[in-house]
């Protein structure tokens, strides 16, 4: 554009979106009927431009804000012809390989945002989205995933885009076949009308600031933002070390992962070509999800305390190979995908710590850990299904010990469902929360914990799956660290037997059954020997180590 605004005005309306992104996340929140949701807060909003850049984004999970750009492009390339999109339409998607992005349990709202005069004259000027985990969508098992599905179909309901509400009004057969298909269409309704809520409440919002500074005004702002979010990636990038780096990374499964990046002077370059084919199960992402992924490490390493929109990844470039585990051929299952995202953004972090051990941290227990459970609920008589991501260690680094007891970085802005709300809704008793004792983490900057929960069945024929990776290949250290400790599950039977899990499908369980979770704690940072004495004491004092491991791993003989 060749006309020039004034710059505060611009940057007024580039902190509006920001706001009324956050709008759209509180009133989700506080309308959800689902824990998942209103507790855990797993889910994303934000604002794209006309085209489908992100623009704005509330709270959350950073791999679900990664997402909306991805189907509301999508969903303007599908409706295509004139009065295919029209003022007051809700588009629902929720299809790996037509815009959903991730699994069929994430279900996508976008909204197109019109101004700028009649009726008949008005144009898209913006987009609002959300997204959230659905508990059920139907599919071969309860909660939807199961390490056993070998097709799509068996993991529920899919819908490739498609307009959920017209011109204001709800199209009530796919309301009534989203609600057909799922075995708790009361949660479904529910966690659907905040997501609907939240969307109107974005458009809402824009409409504002648009007739309070002009239609023209509005769009030159969003494309300027654009452009600035670009500009802060090319002058990071340029602070890099230039070269090829590549890796090599095993996996729990035996497989081994590749990928070479490269860093010029002004483009970063991940290769993912040479993989694996794709996986059989559920243990594969779509091409989207791997953008998504790269996005997230790509943010690590270049600029992760400034802003992050559409214009923020253009200079980054993806490349993979049809048909592998990073690039899926339908109708492959992809429910699992969000364990191969996690490897995807650990492989290149891990593959550039080689050369960046200053800047970026040793490995984390990186794993979603999602443990889905569920049942009867033994006070009610209503069934119920859980799935809770879990809270671990990250890495230490060159500057401080590595956090314990947060999610992994996928999930960002996300907390663990409270002890209370999960008996009150769940139906189960928590034993046991807190920080466990197992080996591993110690380091010059130790990493930091990971944690156990006890979940005690308290009903005959309950159900439990779960997948976690960095079960066998451990969080690995940096510059003369240890490795850190690994995610798994330890089954105690009310009848005294022990069963030690990572993938578990379908399990049956019985009452005062516990589902013990251990997750790991993250890879430390420098040589364990040249920690502070005082901070190796301090450490003692409040339990983060025991007085074993401050002999043995830290050399304390005081």
């Amino acid at each position: 554009m060749s006309k020039q605004y004034d710059p505060i005005t611009l940057e007024i309306i580039q902190n509006s979106l920001q706001a009324a992104a956050d709008e759209m996340f509180a009133a989700m929140r506080r309308t959800a009927i689902s824990a998942i949701i209103y507790e855990v807060l797993d889910m994303g909003t934000g604002i794209t431009d006309r085209h489908g850049e992100i623009a704005g984004s509330g709270a959350g999970i950073p791999a679900f804000v990664g997402v909306l750009d991805k189907t509301v492009k999508q969903i303007i390339s599908k409706f295509d012809q004139p009065g295919d999109i029209e003022p007051g339409d809700v588009f629902l998607a929720n299809d790996p390989y037509n815009g959903g992005v991730t699994h069929l349990n994430d279900m996508v709202l976008v909204m197109p945002v019109f101004a700028g005069g009649e009726e008949n004259k008005a144009e898209i000027v913006a987009w609002t989205a959300n997204i959230a985990h659905w508990n059920d969508v139907g599919g071969m098992v309860p909660g939807s995933l199961s390490p056993e599905a070998t097709e799509i179909f068996q993991e529920g309901m899919i819908f490739p885009g498609v307009k959920l509400i017209q011109r204001g009004e709800p199209i009530r057969p796919v309301f009534d076949i989203l609600a057909a298909n799922c075995r708790m269409p009361d949660f479904m309704t529910g966690d659907l009308w905040a997501g609907i809520a939240s969307v109107r409440v974005g458009e809402r919002r824009i409409l504002e600031i648009v007739e309070k500074y002009g239609k023209d005004v509005f769009l030159y702002a969003l494309d300027d933002y654009m452009d600035f979010g670009e500009q802060v990636s090319v002058n990071a990038i340029g602070k890099l070390p230039k070269g090829v780096y590549s890796l090599a990374e095993e996996q729990d499964s035996g497989q081994v992962y590749k990928v070479t990046v490269t860093i010029t002077d002004d483009e970063f370059i991940i290769d993912l070509r040479d993989n694996p084919e794709q996986d059989p199960g559920p243990f594969n992402m779509s091409r989207d999800e791997v953008l998504v992924a790269c996005q997230m490490a790509f943010k690590s390493v270049t600029s992760p305390d400034r802003l992050a929109n559409g214009g923020t990844f253009r200079p980054m470039k993806v490349l993979t190979q049809k048909g592998t585990v990073f690039d899926p051929t339908f109708p492959a299952p992809v429910g699992l995908y969000y364990e191969i995202t996690v490897r995807v953004t650990d492989l290149v972090l891990r593959c550039l710590a080689q050369e960046m051990p200053e800047r970026i941290p040793a490995g984390g227990f990186a794993s979603v850990c999602g443990t889905l459970f569920g049942g009867i609920h033994p006070d009610t008589g209503r069934p119920y299904a859980v799935i809770e991501p879990e809270i671990g260690g990250w890495g230490g680094s060159a500057r401080k010990d590595g956090n314990p007891g947060q999610f992994c970085p996928l999930h960002g802005e996300t907390y663990n469902c409270p002890a209370e709300v999960a008996e009150a809704r769940y139906g189960v008793t928590v034993d046991y929360l807190s920080f466990h004792d197992e080996e591993g983490g110690a380091g010059l900057h130790r990493g930091g914990k990971g944690v156990r929960i006890d979940y005690r069945i308290r009903s005959d024929n309950a159900w439990l799956t779960a997948a976690y990776t960095r079960s066998k290949v451990r969080p690995y250290p940096l510059e003369g660290g240890q490795e850190g400790s690994p995610n798994h599950i330890i089954i105690r039977r009310a009848n005294g037997e022990i069963e030690d899990h990572s993938v578990i499908a379908g399990m049956t369980l019985n009452t005062d059954d516990v589902i013990q979770i251990m997750t790991g704690t993250g890879a430390g940072w420098g040589d364990p020997k040249k920690r502070d004495r005082a901070l190796v004491r301090e450490d003692l004092k409040n339990g983060y180590i025991t007085p074993a491991q401050a002999r043995e791993q830290y050399g304390l003989v005081d």
